[in-house]
């Protein structure tokens, strides 16, 4: 006899967020809040915030481990950091970064690296790029995985694009991301990360898609927004992002700055368009 959970049982005192909420949460036009997570302490804190969505970024690379890039980053890695997201969250959804090599290959490959990171506790997986990448959703999605795709400044393939460049300036290349999106959308998607684009781009790609679109350095009509957790805690190296704030900043504490983070997220007041976008 299988025993199911209470969706209304978890100590934060919310019901979990689910694929099933989060499309209604699109489809209502209530933006989706997300952020980097990558331990179990930090998500207790996001979780009673009431962040909507825990990414487990390969960005656990260079804010975690001090390398320079997320290349080095391996599935080990990521599998450690979401088991330990997965035992301090109770509620938020969770999404675990496929590390570069471990997809690329083929469909069968990002099946095995997908489960790998769903056994460690996740809900969703997400992968980067356009093109190719359709074929591999679908594989995923046909089996069972949810899958966030990536587009625009895709990090793990920085050095191919020349650095961390903003994407989609020029009509083709623009054209190209409208294209990738959709193409991305119809092979089952569940969600859209947009990073680092022209935010006109991004409202195009947001107004074409019959799914969320998360942003980050995307503009302010995309669906939800994502930061990494310690950039918009202050505790990021050198010059940060124009599509950075800093919430510590006139905050009490840390789940304040979370919670401020969240409420800003939902009432749209960040990104600030004249602050925030490209």
């Amino acid at each position: 006899m299988s025993v199911h959970p209470s969706p209304d049982s978890t100590p934060s005192g919310r019901k979990p967020i689910t694929l099933h909420r989060l499309r209604e949460m699109h489809a209502a036009g209530e933006p989706i809040s997300v952020l980097t997570c990558y331990d179990a302490a930090f998500a207790r804190v996001l979780d009673n915030a009431g962040v909507d969505c825990l990414l487990i970024g390969d960005s656990l690379g260079m804010v975690l481990q001090g390398l320079t890039s997320t290349v080095p980053v391996t599935l080990a890695d990521m599998a450690y950091h979401v088991r330990c997201v997965a035992q301090g969250n109770r509620s938020a959804w969770i999404i675990g970064d496929l590390p570069f090599g471990s997809y690329q290959q083929s469909p069968a490959q990002a099946m095995e690296s997908a489960t790998v990171l769903m056994q460690a506790g996740a809900h969703m997986v997400k992968l980067e790029g356009g093109g190719w990448t359709a074929d591999t959703v679908h594989f995923l999605t046909q089996r069972g995985v949810p899958v966030c795709a990536h587009l625009g400044l895709t990090p793990q393939s920085v050095h191919a694009l020349g650095g961390y460049r903003i994407q989609g300036r020029d009509d083709e290349s623009a054209s190209t991301l409208r294209l990738h999106a959709q193409q991305l959308a119809e092979a089952g998607a569940a969600m859209l990360v947009l990073e680092l684009m022209p935010s006109a781009v991004g409202a195009a790609i947001t107004a074409g898609l019959p799914i969320p679109t998360i942003g980050i350095g995307a503009g302010a009509d995309c669906s939800g927004q994502v930061l990494v957790l310690h950039d918009m805690l202050g505790l990021g190296h050198g010059k940060q992002p124009r599509f950075v704030r800093d919430f510590m900043r006139g905050s009490a504490s840390v789940e304040a700055a979370i919670r401020t983070y969240v409420a800003d997220v939902k009432a749209r007041r960040f990104p600030d368009p004249a602050l925030h976008g490209y």
